[in-house]
């Protein structure tokens, strides 16, 4: 396979390139590639996501991944309330990707005005095997990878740090607003 990537991407994107040869895709390949990326951008203190527009097999790849890496967060959650960028900060996944496959796979659901991440455990249990990887290999090992990120001074102008999101430089007029806070729970309550 290949992977290529922008030492700094002004639109935040983590992976410029991916390529996993015919003979050896839905082998895991792809998946591990992805999560290499994702695992870099841990180490940067940054939230990414791939170029796009993605290719069908692409979309496909990147929604199982999302999806994984968002129902084990929910899954070990033990807050009353959780929001879409609390997920972020966890995942490294930008927020307009946890949101888009949260509503695919059901549990964000449009209640009262506000967005309301619905889970209850057996639901977020019975999707968590449906997109538990095939190939154990296909996860990147953070304690494995010894990597320092490209150091630059950007003086604060980094939209897609972490450290920029907790120092309310986003946008949004409140915190909460800021952070897609809504409440969590089994019902639309």
């Amino acid at each position: 396979g290949f992977y290529s990537k922008e030492k700094f991407s002004d639109v935040g994107y983590n992976l410029a390139c991916i390529l996993t040869f015919p003979c050896y895709q839905r082998k895991g390949y792809g998946r591990f590639l992805i999560s290499f990326s994702y695992e870099l951008s841990k180490k940067e203190f940054k939230v990414g996501s791939p170029e796009k527009p993605l290719s069908d097999l692409g979309y496909a790849a990147y929604r199982s991944y999302w999806a994984y890496e968002v129902l084990k967060v929910l899954d070990v959650c033990e807050e009353s309330e959780l929001s879409i960028m609390d997920i972020s900060k966890q995942t490294s996944i930008m927020a307009d990707d946890i949101s888009g496959v949260l509503q695919q796979i059901g549990l964000l659901k449009y209640v009262h005005g506000q967005y309301v991440i619905c889970m209850p455990k057996d639901v977020i249990q019975e999707q968590l095997v449906k997109f538990t990887p095939k190939y154990p290999r296909s996860v990147v090992d953070p304690e494995k990878l010894h990597w320092a990120p490209l150091m630059t001074d950007y003086k604060g102008k980094d939209k897609f740090s972490i450290a920029a999101q907790i120092s309310g430089r986003g946008s949004g007029s409140s915190e909460r607003e800021r952070e897609g806070r809504a409440p969590r729970g089994g019902g639309y309550g």
